[in-house]
């Protein structure tokens, strides 16, 4: 089994950078997540681009779409941006022979409080028993992202 990571970008992937507490986003963070959790899973990760969701273009979900209908391995993970995850699983809809999950998180990789580790470890299981289709896996849980919204009060996707 080899689960393929695509990377976008996002909060997952954010390091501070001045004082005025602003953030860019950074080299992915996938390959040092993955070796500090001692997987035993052979992996590839694929960096697409590195940016906030809410600059993820239409054209770049064409890529996100394009990558993926290309790809041999069945099992997908993509870490991507909380704000606009849910626009690039729309666009994925369409790819029906693979499980394809979205994760991501809520504050950088880099930061002890991170939801990131355990939202990757959650997709990195989920990703290995669902049934074709697209999901996002956040929040431990697995949603249909048509059937949620972020809430941005809470920190967290919820159902519809």
């Amino acid at each position: 089994m080899k689960i393929k990571f695509f990377t976008t970008g996002g909060t997952i992937d954010k390091i501070y950078f001045d004082n005025l507490s602003k953030y860019k986003v950074g080299e992915p963070k996938v390959d040092n997540i993955l070796k500090d959790a001692r997987i035993n899973f052979d992996y590839e990760i694929e960096p697409l681009f590195r940016k906030d969701s809410l600059d993820i273009t239409d054209e770049d979900r064409i890529t996100i779409l394009n990558a993926i209908k290309n790809e041999k391995n069945r099992l997908i993970i993509i870490t991507h941006g909380t704000d606009t995850m849910i626009n690039t699983a729309s666009v994925l809809k369409e790819i029906k022979n693979k499980v394809i999950v979205l994760t991501g998180a809520m504050e950088p990789a880099e930061f002890k409080s991170s939801d990131a580790f355990f939202n990757l470890g959650g997709a990195t299981a989920a990703v290995q028993v669902l049934e074709n289709g697209i999901y996002i896996c956040i929040n431990g849980r697995v949603y249909n992202p048509e059937k949620i919204q972020k809430n941005r009060d809470l920190l967290q996707f919820i159902e519809k």
